[in-house]
């Protein structure tokens, strides 16, 4: 029993030990999803700050192997990136946070990449963007995610804003702009303002554009959206050139490039750089003018189009080739934890196996003992039988030996009394003849014949006496 106990405690510290290689400590999350949500909220300000945000989110998320803080922290990652103008690493940060979010298993998430992959193409490929947004439309309606949905209306706006579809547009934007007042969300709302304003800007509805923009303006201002304030300042700009109101326009030119070097924004400082253009051409200061259109990167054209279209699907492909390697490579990870994970089942199975066949023999040995003493106790209970047997034996021996003896007792009682009485009287005779005999009282044949007589009475009394002692029936003299 001691060495099954020592193999038991053995089996239960390998198990332990064992159990402990595949278990995961429950990390504390919370910090991965602050630094997240607090890089998300700068992302128009400080676009630099949500990417560091992000990576800092990452590099913890992957250190406690938490598989959905990893997702959220390439997509604001990817975020980041779009709003810091650096299209190539945003898509790249989008794809890994889409195959993130497939192995974390999280449909919602899988949908605000689709959506943030639809706003990379939004200026360049509307039919790419719009495929992007109603893919994850589809999920946020599915899953009857409201801020989700909002935002997606509001994006799907924009792709008709740049189509010069701004009817079409005006509808989604009024459906994103209701959801945002039924849901509060007053970041949101600003920017529905906005996009509204540049599409009734579009249809020469300045009046329209302006009273819009400039509430936008302020309400930005009130939160201190920094690049909100700046892009709103922008369609302000062009809406005061087209009504000719250039101090207007030069204001919040100048008011908007100061907000764009605030928050590092190089896109937003090449648009105002363009705006700037326009102004001084409607002012018809040309060689002003001439001196912005020369340091302007026209992102529009359609070569730039077409780079950023093929460099997005390029580095797709290539997303996908890497994702193809990790899923090998993970492959051959799993299949050598499940071989590990195989010999440890087996190693446990082959010492419990041992366990057993102890035990079985255990058991078998103590039935094979239990046997023997059941053997050996019905033996002894024979062995009491017989002594039993024999003692009950001995004493009907006994008493037939004492009855024997008493018998015999009786005879020698009887023999004593009969040599007292029977043989004494010859006895006494013969010594009295023998006195006479002495004396010369009585004649010697006469003495001698009354001797005799008297021997022959002694010898017949001997005889009698001894064919009783002999004769077991017969009692009495």
């Amino acid at each position: 029993m001691k060495k099954v106990t020592v193999i038991l405690l053995l089996i239960f510290i390998s198990v332990n030990v064992y159990g402990n290689l595949f278990s995961d400590v429950a990390p504390d999350t919370a910090i991965v999803n602050k630094l997240n949500s607090d890089g998300y909220k700068i992302r128009r300000s400080d676009a630099e700050q949500t990417i560091a945000s992000a990576q800092k989110a990452l590099k913890l998320a992957k250190k406690i192997s938490y598989a959905y803080g990893i997702a959220e922290s390439y997509r604001i990652m990817g975020v980041g990136y779009d709003y810091n103008n650096e299209l190539e690493k945003a898509i790249e940060s989008y794809l890994n946070a889409l195959s993130a979010f497939q192995i974390a298993k999280s449909t919602i998430g899988e949908a605000k990449v689709y959506n943030n992959i639809g706003n990379l193409y939004r200026d360049n490929d509307y039919d790419k963007a719009l495929e992007y947004f109603r893919k994850s439309l589809k999920i946020a309606t599915d899953l009857t995610d409201e801020d989700l949905i909002a935002s997606i209306y509001l994006n799907i706006g924009n792709v008709y804003t740049r189509q010069g579809d701004y009817y079409e547009a005006l509808k989604y934007y009024n459906k994103s702009n209701d959801l945002f007042i039924k849901l509060n969300n007053t970041e949101y709302r600003i920017t529905c303002m906005q996009d509204m304003g540049v599409a009734y800007f579009n249809l020469n509805q300045y009046d329209k554009a302006e009273q819009l923009l400039l509430a936008a303006n302020t309400e930005a201002k009130k939160y201190n959206r920094l690049q909100q304030i700046a892009s709103i300042d922008l369609t302000l700009s062009s809406i005061y050139i087209a009504k000719k109101d250039f101090p207007q326009a030069e204001k919040f030119v100048d008011e908007g490039i100061a907000y764009s070097e605030m928050v590092k924004s190089k896109r937003m400082l090449s648009d105002f750089k363009y705006t700037s253009y326009q102004l001084e051409v409607k002012r018809k200061n040309f060689e002003k003018a001439l001196h912005y259109l020369q340091e302007i990167y026209k992102k529009d054209s359609t070569d730039f189009q077409n780079y950023v279209s093929a460099r997005i699907a390029l580095l797709q492909v290539k997303h996908r080739q890497e994702e193809k390697e990790k899923e090998n490579a993970l492959t051959i990870l799993k299949q050598k934890s499940d071989r590990n994970f195989f010999w440890g089942i087996t190693v446990v199975a082959f010492l419990l196996l041992i366990v057993i066949v102890l035990l079985i023999g255990n058991i078998r040995r103590k039935a094979e003992s239990n046997k023997r003493l059941t053997e050996l106790n019905d033996e002894v209970s024979k062995q009491k039988d017989n002594l039993d047997r024999v003692n009950h034996h001995l004493e009907e021996i006994i008493d037939e030996r004492t009855k024997d003896l008493q018998i015999k007792n009786k005879k020698l009682s009887e023999y004593s009394s009969y040599l007292s009485h029977q043989i004494r009287g010859p006895i006494a005779t013969l010594k009295g003849l023998i006195n006479l005999e002495k004396e010369g009282l009585v004649n010697k044949e006469e003495c001698f014949n009354m001797m005799d007589k008297c021997v022959s009475e002694i010898d017949n009394k001997i005889m009698d006496m001894s064919d009783m002692l002999h004769d077991p029936e017969r009692t009495g003299m």
